[in-house]
C-alpha cells in the first residue's frame, strides 16, 4: 500500500466529522474543507510518526505541512531522505 493510500485511509477512518463518507482526494485541504480540528492534527502528527519512523520537528509543525496528502507525503520523503 502507498503511503498516499495509508495516509488517506487513517484519514477517512479517524475523520471528527460527522459524515465520513467523505472522498478525499490527495490535494484537497482538510483543514480549509472543516474535516479536521486541532485534537486530530496531534493524532495525525503522532501517527505520522510511529507508521512511517519519522519524528517531526516543532520548526515542521505547520498547517502547510499536513493540510494535504500530498504535503504529508512530501514532508515524509523529505524526513525519510535525511535518514538514508
Amino acid at each position: 500500500m502507498s503511503r498516499h493510500e495509508v495516509l488517506r485511509q487513517f484519514i477517512q477512518r479517524n475523520l471528527p466529522v460527522a459524515n465520513k463518507t467523505v472522498t478525499l482526494g490527495d490535494d484537497d485541504d482538510i483543514f480549509e474543507l472543516g474535516y479536521v480540528n486541532s485534537l486530530f492534527a496531534m493524532q495525525l502528527v503522532l501517527f505520522v510518526e510511529r507508521e512511517f519512523a519519522i519524528t517531526v520537528e516543532s520548526e515542521e509543525m505547520e498547517v502547510s505541512n499536513f493540510n494535504t496528502v500530498n504535503h504529508i507525503v512530501e514532508l515524509i520523503e523529505r524526513k525519510s531522505a535525511l535518514h538514508a
